[in-house]
């Protein structure tokens, strides 16, 4: 690989699966970049890769560096933490004043606040930048989500827009807001596909167990919701899953995979925020807690064993039980959606982020991993309000859930009866209960509150903050 300097408009730091096919995504476009990895096989794959000739790979950061034009363009797609910083210190002594650094990982966004203040102490513009919809949505066009420096990003608009996903010709790309607000969206973005990955796999358990079909049939049945109101990415890949053959093997890969999750953060990070803001996200966090029990697997096959179980099998006709099913899962998707964008909602007044959720709604209906035909529903809502304070207000919303309640209602009777566990499909349902519960048994637990630790009360209908000697002294 050669390391011959030239002038490129465009630096790319790590060129593992994401960052190399969005240099190359870039190369379609016209854009002549510089891509640096430390591992040199990366830079000639890349090379190697490149059709149109506007792509050189680095395996020498200084070399790397000195190859771009100024004021120097740098993205950085490294692993999420500790790494981010050690790449940025690197990199200052071969800066100069006015470039700019944009990290395009999965960071934290209060590690992408601090990095905002101290490259602006450096004098450098930096932005913090979510990308969503994997390899192929990097190399074809995926979503993204840039906030922090709008000077920087205006700068690089006209890169991000050409590569990004289009839908109905616009490019699936905005600016999300100041500071670390398009961390902070990708985040919530990774915790609603979190939801909805269980909500899919809860389908399967209860398709393969409740009705016993075999794989082919769920195949059909994930096949023909994919293409009604339920239409999604996530769907799309789940029936091409239940149709993937190894080759010389004579039955699904899925079969043979083990039933342990695994999680890089961002769902736990989703939580973790929500629970800061007192914004509630059930259905997110028991995608979470699913995700972290599935890899008890000795402790669950201890339990299986001790514990006897009832017969999997619904009694039920397969056809209507179906459509149930059907507004089930629909029911809880949209519920899943409401819960993240009134996490959104949330922090956009906690941290100022200004956040415009109907330009999010309308990025993330192209290229990224929850793309899905009720995203166009959602966008429609906050277009015409977007300071709609719940998703669920919303007429034509309201008019969807109403619709599709029965089906869960009976679904999950049906199961829990059959001993069939739905988790983030009861967790969805249980938030909607509440949420139009006009009076929650809450006031029960401020007078045990207030009883064990004289934390007092509020009166409905009367101004101040009470207290109770609820039994006499002794």
């Amino acid at each position: 690989m050669s390391n011959s300097a030239g002038k490129y408009d465009f630096g790319m730091i790590g060129l593992g699966t994401m960052g190399r096919n969005l240099l190359l995504n870039m190369g379609d476009h016209g854009v002549a970049g510089a891509g640096y990895d430390k591992d040199a096989s990366k830079g000639n794959l890349l090379e190697a890769e490149d059709q149109n000739g506007n792509l050189k790979g680095f395996s020498d950061i200084k070399t790397f560096t000195g190859s771009l034009k100024s004021p120097k363009s740098i993205m950085m797609l490294v692993p999420a933490g500790k790494i981010v910083d050690s790449v940025i210190e690197e990199l200052l002594p071969l800066l100069d004043k006015g470039d700019i650094l944009i990290d395009g990982g999965n960071s934290h966004f209060t590690d992408t606040n601090r990095r905002v203040d101290y490259l602006k102490t450096k004098g450098f513009h930096f932005f913090g930048m979510g990308v969503s919809g994997g390899e192929e949505g990097a190399r074809k066009g995926p979503s993204i989500m840039p906030g922090g420096d709008k000077e920087a990003y205006n700068v690089m608009k006209p890169i991000l827009e050409s590569i990004a996903a289009k839908v109905d010709g616009e490019p699936c790309v905005t600016y999300i807001g100041p500071g670390a607000a398009g961390h902070f969206v990708k985040m919530v973005h990774n915790g609603i596909e979190y939801g909805l990955m269980q909500l899919i796999a809860e389908t399967y358990e209860i398709l393969k167990k409740g009705l016993q079909l075999d794989n082919e049939s769920i195949e059909k049945v994930f096949t023909k919701w994919n293409q009604g109101t339920l239409q999604s990415f996530l769907l799309d890949i789940t029936k091409d899953i239940f149709i993937y053959i190894a080759p010389g093997a004579d039955h699904l890969l899925l079969d043979d995979i083990k039933d342990e999750a695994r999680a890089k953060g961002t769902g736990k990070w989703t939580s973790q925020v929500a629970m800061d803001l007192e914004s509630p996200i059930p259905t997110i966090d028991t995608a979470v807690a699913m995700r972290d029990l599935s890899k008890y697997k000795a402790l669950r096959v201890a339990a299986a064993a001790l514990y006897s179980k009832n017969d999997d099998r619904l009694n039920v006709d397969n056809e209507v039980f179906l459509i149930e099913l059907e507004q089930a899962l629909y029911f809880s998707t949209i519920i899943t959606y409401a819960q993240g964008m009134h996490l959104l909602s949330k922090a956009s007044a906690e941290y100022k982020y200004d956040l415009q959720l109907a330009e999010i709604a309308k990025i993330w209906r192209g290229g990224c991993i929850i793309r899905s035909r009720f995203l166009n529903d959602i966008f429609k809502a906050y277009q015409k309000d977007n300071a709609l304070i719940h998703l669920l207000l919303d007429e034509d919303v309201q008019n969807l859930v109403t619709k599709n309640l029965p089906g869960i209602r009976s679904v999950l009777s049906k199961a829990i009866v059959a001993g069939i566990a739905l988790p983030a499909y009861a967790a969805s349902l249980s938030y909607f209960d509440n949420l139009r519960n006009e009076r929650m048994p809450s006031n029960l637990i401020q007078a045990q509150r207030d009883f064990f630790g004289a934390h007092t009360y509020e009166l409905t209908g009367k101004e101040g903050v009470f207290h109770t000697q609820w039994v006499e002294k002794l």
